[in-house]
């Protein structure tokens, strides 16, 4: 990929990556490098508010004229918030390139956040809130990062609480914009039939001018929890549901993809991970299980998911502890690190197969670590992981004393 894909930085700082294609579909995205973990402690909600804002009104265009841009064409135009970062992308016809990118520049610098449009939009992100809160499998993994990192930025979940929404104002949604979008912290990932030249051009007839800067610096987390801990929740739902887990790497540790290789083959999306082999298909003590892990710029967390019947629940947390304890007392044999590398190269190269996940692969790829890592660099990675990293990678993460446990009943 590093050999076709194309990168200019803008004089203000803007970087630009596309991948030539010969579709007549094309894919952009604009990456900005802030997020939920971004806010201040009397902003929780407002990155996630700010990216619903966005398409709600400019200084040149009503929030219907901003949908109809694309969508009356057969584009789609939509965003997305995480914790470290924001994004605004685009599938359209390669015919509409250039009304992609200015419609991207209107929305980012030249949103007005009408409160009407804020007091319509509150009610909306409350009812996701609420929905959220009615689906324990996936609230218990936020809850769960909060319990390990603390109530602070990034442990807190990125859609807020209904009484954050509800007193989030315009001018904290102004005063997050104007300290986090700026064009040094931005990306522009493309993937379509037009020559790099053109995007260029457009990007700086729509771009070029803006010379905005901050003085905002990430502010590392300093974590304040005392680990490993256990807790119980009461929620009253008929499974019990239970994360194990704790800290791992960051972004920019080497050992980071050892790990993720260890996640893999404990509960990655394959029905052939061990603890799905184990708990589901031996036993049949959990219908699902997976492992997660996210690694951010200065921290990373990892998490073992099972739900099961109330009277399993102790079986469930025997067995993954017999399985962790084997991972970081046993080498893996050559045969099956063989196996699991093989998977993840194979799951990892699925992935990017399309052309819309490349877009997302170069832009974030570039955003964190200001280059574009190519397939080839990867597999060559995954290819050199010894059984002695993953030895190393599990008793740095997976020993008892490391682990912690949240449980909703």
């Amino acid at each position: 990929m590093e050999e076709e894909v194309q990168i200019h930085r803008l004089k203000n700082g803007l970087r630009i990556a596309h991948l030539e294609s010969k579709s007549a579909v094309a894919y952009c995205g604009v990456f900005i490098n802030a997020g939920a973990r971004d806010e201040m402690n009397n902003e929780w909600g407002v990155a996630h508010f700010t990216e619903h804002m966005m398409f709600k009104g400019t200084t040149n265009r009503r929030a219907r004229h901003i949908i109809n841009r694309l969508e009356s064409v057969g584009g789609e135009l939509n965003a997305y918030t995480t914790k470290e970062e924001t994004c605004v992308h685009a599938t359209f016809l390669t015919e509409y390139y250039e009304r992609t990118i200015e419609l991207f520049s209107d929305v980012l610098l030249r949103s007005v956040f009408p409160v009407p449009e804020i007091n319509k939009e509150r009610e909306i992100i409350i009812d996701e809130i609420n929905s959220y809160l009615d689906t324990p499998s996936e609230l218990i993994f936020d809850d769960f990062e909060e319990f390990i990192i603390g109530s602070n930025s990034l442990g807190r979940n990125t859609l807020g609480s209904p009484e954050s929404v509800r007193d989030t104002t315009q001018e904290d949604i102004k005063r997050f914009v104007h300290r986090n979008y700026t064009p040094k912290e931005m990306v522009i990932s493309s993937v379509g039939n037009i020559p790099f030249q053109k995007l260029c051009k457009w990007a700086e007839k729509y771009f070029g001018d803006w010379n905005h800067s901050s003085n905002y610096k990430r502010v590392p987390i300093i974590l304040t929890e005392k680990l490993p801990k256990k807790d119980f929740v009461n929620r009253n739902t008929y499974q019990t549901h239970c994360v194990v887990g704790g800290l791992a790497y960051n972004l920019k540790e080497k050992k980071r993809l050892p790990f993720s290789l260890v996640c893999n083959f404990l509960g990655g999306p394959a029905m052939n991970s061990k603890l799905n082999m184990v708990l589901r298909e031996k036993y049949g003590y959990a219908y699902h299980t997976e492992a997660s892990y996210t690694p951010y710029s200065d921290m990373g967390i990892f998490g073992i998911y099972f739900g099961t019947d109330n009277g399993n629940y102790t079986k469930c947390i025997n067995l993954i502890n017999r399985e962790l304890k084997a991972l970081c007392t046993k080498r893996l044999t050559p045969a099956a690190l063989k196996k699991v590398q093989q998977q993840l190269i194979g799951q990892t190269m699925i992935s990017a197969a399309g052309e819309e996940a490349q877009m997302f692969s170069i832009g974030k790829s570039l955003l964190v670590y200001n280059k574009v890592t190519t397939m080839k660099e990867i597999y060559r990675k995954i290819e050199r992981i010894t059984s002695s990293h993953v030895l190393e990678v599990a008793n740095e993460t997976l020993s008892p004393d490391k682990l912690s446990v949240l449980l909703y009943k």
